[in-house]
């Protein structure tokens, strides 16, 4: 991300760099517009014809005021109704209207096609790049970057096109005019003004682009704050923070607040001096179209139309000022949308992989290093193969490396050493989309989308049929707390699932997974947030689903996985017992340890909740 001066002049290097910057962003916008480029030949035609138009009313009004002048070649003055003019004058002013809509309809597929081309190719990129990415970035940062970004997109063509571009044809038309027609001075003086102008506009304007920059930077850091504190609203009220975190983000505002009187104090400097430009520019010309009507050089009808030339500039031109802002501004906020397409998949197929061919789901983990952080390693040398249709259990302490082979399995990250396999074909060399088609999850902290219940179990497989949902929730055993509900299978669950409990979500979570109807299933740690007697009810289910399948089980209690045909014992990353439960308990290593452990844990609390129960019958 760009780090911002706090100093109030760029140096010559940043300019420099945020010249090429724009260029980049640019050249970088440009193959999205290219796809259409007859539509925007079309609309350049339509603009050049709008502005022929527009040059040609005061060319009328020049002719009408000079035939109705009293002069020695009209001594009454025009006793005719000039019809022909009055007709032609209409129809360059109907002309310059029709050209200029025909020009926004031709024009806006255009637009609107890259905008959502663009949005399109940034989620997509979002959704392409790894786990890492995701577990680093700044929500509400990121989705406004996105926002502003594509409405960049649709802010810079309409004003490099369709407002830069007419006014320097515009420009280009009245200085040839005022040449072939006019004494010198005019066009000096038109021209002096015109570049006074354009330079004194980008100088002050290039100035105080970087308090727009900080503003986005501002804007984007407090619109984070307040999405994560909303996402956290349960723990902001279990530690009654409500002030502190109001405090946090008003403190985000006062900063964007500061930068904002900032930005309007350059922005007033800005128009001032532009006025001040115009004001002396238009006034010297119509010093000289006086005097020249004084001197009986020039006629009232040149006087009209000189004026009118410098209306018709001046009007444009006060926008200008606003208009190279908000290109700067556009600029900006998709260079920041063009930076997330620059992100780097640090996970991407290879050259020649190949949708993944199962032939029973056999995994096989062959001496595999991995580390999150280069000075931080997670697994040393793990070795284990799960036999087709048999079910597997990883135990062991928190932080020993549990989570982390499921990780690879799905190929969230690259291993540093060694291989994983599945039907002996290696992870690396088979597309993913194929890899995570073929393995179901069901996870310990199940995330549901704010939609139906329906929605969230047809997430598994986008496009069931309702039978086929339905079906799926039977064999979760949740169908009839579902049709128990008003709105039955259209029942709402709120923001990440939030309206159901801890079960009801594990069981939706299955029912998922059950219509994905995978080959290889991930339990991971599946049941450690439920209590006793939820967790027996589920695991019943749990067993069911992994009957004739590949099973990877990373258990919490091990009580669950006393009928793993294997079981794996990790400590600090590295595999120190396997073995069946039986075994493992003869062994009376580390596995039989925590055997003891979870068994003296569970009879207090079995007996803690006997003993409640005898209070209440007293």
């Amino acid at each position: 991300m760009r780090r911002y001066s706090n100093s109030s002049e760029p140096s010559p290097s940043s300019k420099t760099a945020s010249l090429h910057s724009d260029w980049e962003t640019i050249r970088t916008l440009i193959p999205y517009l290219w796809n259409y480029k007859w539509r925007v030949s079309l609309a350049l035609l339509f603009l050049v014809g709008a502005k022929l138009s527009n040059i040609g009313v005061p060319l009328l009004l020049k002719q009408l005021v000079d035939r109705l002048t009293i002069s020695p070649a009209h001594p009454q003055g025009l006793l005719v109704l000039p019809l022909a003019l009055l007709l032609a004058y209409g129809a360059l002013r109907l002309g310059a209207t029709v050209f200029t809509e025909l020009r926004e309809l031709v024009f806006v597929k255009v637009t609107q096609r890259a905008m959502r081309t663009i949005a399109l190719q940034v989620f997509r990129h979002l959704h392409a790049l790894s786990l890492r990415f995701h577990l680093n970035r700044q929500t509400g940062g990121m989705t406004r970057d996105i926002e502003r970004g594509t409405r960049g997109v649709a802010s810079l063509v309409q004003y490099a096109l369709f407002s830069i571009l007419p006014t320097l044809i515009e420009i280009s038309l009245v200085l040839v005019y005022l040449v072939l027609h006019y004494d010198i001075w005019f066009s000096i003086i038109t021209a002096s003004a015109l570049v006074l102008y354009i330079v004194f506009t980008i100088t002050v304007t290039q100035w105080r682009t970087h308090f727009r920059r900080t503003m986005n930077e501002l804007d984007s850091r407090a619109n984070t704050r307040a999405i994560d504190s909303l996402l956290n609203y349960e723990t902001v009220k279990y530690f009654g923070n409500e002030e502190f975190e109001a405090q946090r983000y008003d403190e985000g505002l006062q900063r964007y607040e500061s930068a904002a009187v900032r930005s309007q104090s350059s922005l007033s400097l800005l128009n001032a001096g532009q006025s001040a430009i115009i004001a002396i520019g238009v006034t010297l010309i119509l010093w000289r179209a006086t005097q020249g009507v004084m001197d009986h050089k020039m006629t009232l009808g040149d006087l009209v139309l000189v004026n009118a030339f410098m209306i018709q500039l001046y009007i444009p031109l006060n926008f200008l000022g606003v208009i190279y802002r908000e290109i700067k501004q556009s600029l900006a906020d998709m260079e920041r949308l063009f930076s997330l397409l620059n992100q780097h998949r640090e996970i991407a197929d290879a050259e020649h992989a190949r949708p993944l061919a199962v032939r029973g789901a056999q995994v096989s983990f062959a001496h595999v290093d991995f580390s999150y952080e280069p000075d931080r390693q997670i697994l040393f040398d793990v070795c284990f193969e799960i036999p087709p249709g048999t079910t597997t259990a990883v135990v062991g302490h928190s932080g020993s490396g549990k989570s982390t082979l499921s990780r690879l399995l799905y190929r969230f990250y690259e291993v540093n050493a060694g291989s994983i396999t599945i039907d002996g074909q290696d992870l690396r060399n088979v597309t993913q989309t194929s890899l995570r088609s073929t393995i179901g999850i069901v996870p310990q902290d199940t995330v549901l989308f704010n939609d139906t219940i329906e929605y969230n179990i047809a997430y598994g497989k986008p496009g069931s049929s309702k039978a086929d949902i339905v079906a799926a929730a039977k064999a979760a055993y949740i169908h009839d707390f579902i049709e128990s509900l008003p709105n039955g299978y259209g029942t709402m669950v709120g923001e990440r699932g939030l309206k159901l409990s801890g079960g009801e979500k594990q069981r939706v979570a299955i029912a998922r997974t059950l219509l994905k109807n995978p080959a290889l299933l991930i339990f991971d740690e599946a049941t450690s947030a439920l209590d006793s007697k939820a967790e027996q009810a589920i695991q019943e289910q749990l067993r069911e689903i992994a009957r004739d399948r590949t099973t990877l089980i990373i258990a919490h209690r091990l009580s669950t996985i006393v009928d793993a045909q294997q079981i794996l014992v990790l400590e600090q990353g590295r595999i120190i017992e396997r073995g069946t439960h039986a075994q493992l308990l003869a062994n009376e290593g580390t596995y039989a340890q925590m055997w003891a452990r979870q068994q003296f844990s569970e009879n207090e609390e079995d007996a803690e909740q006997e003993g409640a129960g005898m209070r209440q019958l007293a």
